[in-house]
C-alpha cells in the first residue's frame, strides 16, 4: 500500500455526495488498510436510505465475510430475535460495522475473529460517516465497544453509559453490547434479557424522536 493510501485511509476511495448505491460500489475496491489483503470482500451497510435508526457493529464475521451482508451469522440471529421482540422490522433499520473488513487468524481451517486495531477503525471512519450523511437517521444504535467509540470517541465506555439516550447534534445515539457478547456470557438468559431490554429503549427513543 503506498504510503499516502496509509495517511488517509478510506477517504481516498469514498466518492463525494454519493448515495448509498453509489458508496457501496466504491466501497467495493477499498484499500484504505491492509485488511482487504486477506478478507473475501467488503462487506458494506445495508437498508434502506433514510432508515429510522442505523445500527453500527464492529467487523464483519466468517459468515459475513463469506456471503457479503452485515449481521448474518449467529450474533446476527440474535440480533434479529431482540430487534422483532422490541417491535423493530430488520429491513426498516440500516445495518452496518465500524470496520468494513474481517480482521481474522487462521488456525487449521479456522477463521478465528481478531478485533479491529484503531489503525483500521480511523482507516475506514470515511465510510460510516458516508454512510450516516446518506442515511440521516435520527438514533444510531451502538452495538459494542468498538462502534460506540467510533462515533461517541475512544473515552466512551459502554459498561458505564450502556442504554443511555446522547443526543448529538446530527441524530440521537444509544449504545449497548455487540450480540455476540451475549452468545459468549457465562448466563445467556440473563444477558439476553438486559440486551432485549436495551433494544427496548431504543425503540421508546425513537418512538419519543419522532414526536
Amino acid at each position: 500500500m503506498a504510503a499516502r493510501e496509509k495517511a488517509q485511509g478510506a477517504a481516498l476511495f469514498v466518492p463525494e455526495e454519493a448515495g448509498l448505491p453509489e458508496l457501496r460500489a466504491a466501497a467495493a475496491g477499498c484499500r484504505g488498510c491492509a485488511l482487504y489483503r486477506d478478507a473475501t470482500q467488503t462487506v458494506f451497510g445495508e437498508g434502506p436510505e433514510h432508515a429510522a435508526m442505523l445500527l453500527v457493529g464492529e467487523q464483519p464475521g466468517d459468515q459475513e465475510d463469506r456471503r457479503g451482508h452485515p449481521f448474518v451469522g449467529p450474533a446476527g440471529g440474535l440480533l434479529n430475535r431482540a430487534l422483532d421482540e422490541a417491535g423493530f422490522a430488520r429491513d426498516a433499520c440500516y445495518l452496518t460495522n465500524a470496520v468494513k473488513h474481517f480482521r481474522f487468524t487462521e488456525r487449521g481451517k479456522r477463521r478465528i475473529h481478531r478485533q479491529p486495531g484503531r489503525t483500521e477503525i480511523v482507516a475506514c471512519a470515511p465510510w460510516l460517516a458516508a454512510e450516516l450523511r446518506a442515511v440521516r437517521p435520527r438514533l444510531v444504535l451502538c452495538l459494542g465497544a468498538i462502534a460506540a467509540q467510533a462515533l461517541l470517541g475512544t473515552g466512551f465506555r459502554v459498561s458505564e453509559r450502556r442504554g443511555e439516550l446522547i443526543e448529538l447534534p446530527e441524530h440521537a445515539v444509544l449504545a449497548t453490547v455487540h450480540p455476540s457478547a451475549v452468545l459468549r456470557a457465562p448466563d445467556r438468559e440473563a444477558a439476553y434479557r438486559e440486551f432485549a431490554a436495551d433494544l427496548g429503549r431504543a425503540r421508546a427513543a425513537l418512538d419519543a424522536l419522532a414526536r
